[in-house]
């Protein structure tokens, strides 16, 4: 019975094949309508070599170097001059150039490319048939010398070779087959093979979350895990995803912020705690947001917001040079100097400072209207000062703090987790990081005060806003923590990605994302 059921799957299998490769199939995208004949070529080469016994797709490749070492080693060889040693190294072909009973061929490798030389008289007149029967995009295994060619090229004589495995689709052509850039997101593995500045982007984000983690290791932050199903979102205003857990019969929730958690480890005698991980919003897309997005958590106790401020300032200095090697850098046309000394204004200050509008909590919510009518502001009805005040900050001041600026003091209205100011009532010791025009950061000195945390729960409950009605759900379990005792703490979450657009100059947060969600085709 087992059999023949692979016998199914092995003819379904084939018969697909077919299909793709000969544009019947609805796998076929429109872009490789035109290569159809060739697809259909190249599964007929499959077919042959596999009738005739060959294996084309091998276990494994005992390499020995990667071609960037074999590169920077052997530099300073001039023409002509060769090396001794023997190089076994692994890659995909991407060019080729034959010159009679000898061919010149590309090989890349996850660091770098280098030329090959196939000749004839050193492999023999089967072997070297063979080589000209791979295609660009095969995977091959190489062992040769190194040499430098009379153009001035650093080469690999080759002296065996073998198929690792065939390539039945045909790799766009670095100029005209992937700039198309919701093609290039689906099919990352293509955008990475012809467009190698787009690794380097991800190679400069693996610095930058390492560069984190190194930084806070070392300040003596914990890294922790806490769950990404939770019965209660919280910690952040935001429409959930809501998924169902069939063993409990129960809604669960993925999660909008890990705050809530990272605040029990806190109560619980954990001082320094962080968490690097994914966080779920449903909301639009932009260039800018992405459903699933990476997040960095860190919480200090006996710490405040005034002390995260400095603490964040080291940290993305320190990220900065650790993974670009400077502390300059180019976004969205603007030089940004990590550098300089970076500014603190509060919300209120930062409005007179860029739209030359002295507004306070004095004013009244007519007042405050009028101001946003007034710059073509859309207020939401029953809107508070804090909520109107806010808007008006976004629209004249937000998109140009392009320095590295950090705006504090925001509305206790949309600050439900932060700690009220002790010189003004109507405002939060909570401050956010722009850089770029770009929010990077928002932290605060975290509310401990069991009793006007539950009122803050309240009124979000009560709010006529539907998101934080949600995020706003009373969550018991973490008020009795609270009633526990929670030291003074400074909490702050940065945003991954909006941090690795701006050190790696990229316009669109899918551009930092490996695989960013997209509409299903």
């Amino acid at each position: 019975m087992k059999d023949k059921k692979n016998d199914e799957i092995s003819n379904l299998s084939n018969n697909n094949s077919e299909e793709l490769l000969t544009g019947k199939s609805e796998y076929l995208l429109e872009s490789e309508e035109p290569l159809a004949e060739s697809l259909k070529m190249r599964l007929e080469k499959v077919k042959a070599l596999k009738k005739s016994g060959k294996k084309i797709y091998k276990n494994r490749f005992d390499k020995n170097s990667d071609i960037i070492d074999i590169k920077t080693h052997y530099s300073k060889l001039k023409a002509g001059e060769k090396a001794d040693s023997v190089f076994k190294i692994a890659g995909r072909l991407i060019g080729f150039r034959k010159h009679g009973k000898a061919t010149f061929s590309d090989i890349k490798d996850f660091t770098d490319k280098i030329q090959l030389y196939v000749n004839q008289k050193d492999i023999g007149e089967e072997k070297y048939d063979e080589f000209l029967n791979l295609d660009i995009g095969d995977w091959a295994g190489i062992e040769g010398n190194v040499f430098v060619t009379h153009a001035g090229e650093l080469s690999i004589n080759v002296s065996k070779f073998e198929l690792l495995s065939k390539a039945i689709r045909i790799l766009p052509e670095k100029w005209h087959g992937l700039k198309d850039k919701e093609l290039r997101y689906r099919q990352r593995y293509l955008d990475f093979t012809v467009n190698p500045e787009v690794k380097n982007v991800f190679l400069t984000r693996i610095k930058i979350i390492n560069a984190l983690r190194k930084f806070l290791n070392d300040s003596g932050f914990k890294e922790v895990e806490t769950p990404m199903l939770q019965s209660i979102p919280g910690g952040a205003i935001a429409k959930p995803f809501i998924t169902h857990h069939n063993a409990l019969d129960i809604d669960l929730y993925l999660r909008i912020a890990p705050e809530l958690y990272l605040k029990r480890l806190i109560i619980g005698g954990f001082e320094k705690v962080f968490e690097v991980n994914r966080n779920f919003r449903n909301e639009g897309i932009s260039y800018r947001h992405n459903p699933e997005f990476t997040m960095l958590e860190f919480y200090q106790a006996y710490a405040d917001y005034n002390d995260m401020m400095d603490l964040t300032e080291n940290l993305i200095k320190f990220v900065s040079q650790e993974s670009i090697g400077k502390l300059t850098t180019s976004y969205r046309g603007n030089n940004i100097d990590l550098g300089r000394e970076w500014e603190r204004l509060t919300m209120l200050e930062a409005i007179y400072k860029f739209g030359g509008i002295k507004i306070n909590f004095d004013n009244s919510t007519e007042e405050l209207l009028s101001v946003a009518k007034d710059l073509g502001i859309e207020i939401e009805k029953d809107s508070g000062k804090g909520k109107i005040i806010n808007k008006i900050f976004e629209a004249i001041a937000e998109p140009k703090l392009v320095q590295p600026t950090f705006i504090k003091d925001y509305p206790i209205e949309i600050s439900p987790l932060a700690k009220r100011h002790p010189e003004n009532e109507n405002l939060t010791e909570r401050f956010e990081l722009f850089i770029g025009g770009e929010e990077i950061a928002n932290a605060f000195s975290e509310l401990i005060d069991p009793g006007e945390q539950l009122d803050r729960f309240r009124n979000q409950v009560r709010s006529k806003c539907e998101e934080e009605r949600i995020t706003g759900k009373i969550d018991v379990d973490f008020l009795k923590a609270l009633e526990y005792g929670m030291p003074p703490t400074g909490g702050e979450g940065i945003g991954i990605d909006r941090l690795v657009m701006v050190l790696t100059n990229s316009n669109s947060i899918r551009d930092v994302i490996l695989f960013p969600l997209l509409r299903p085709e």
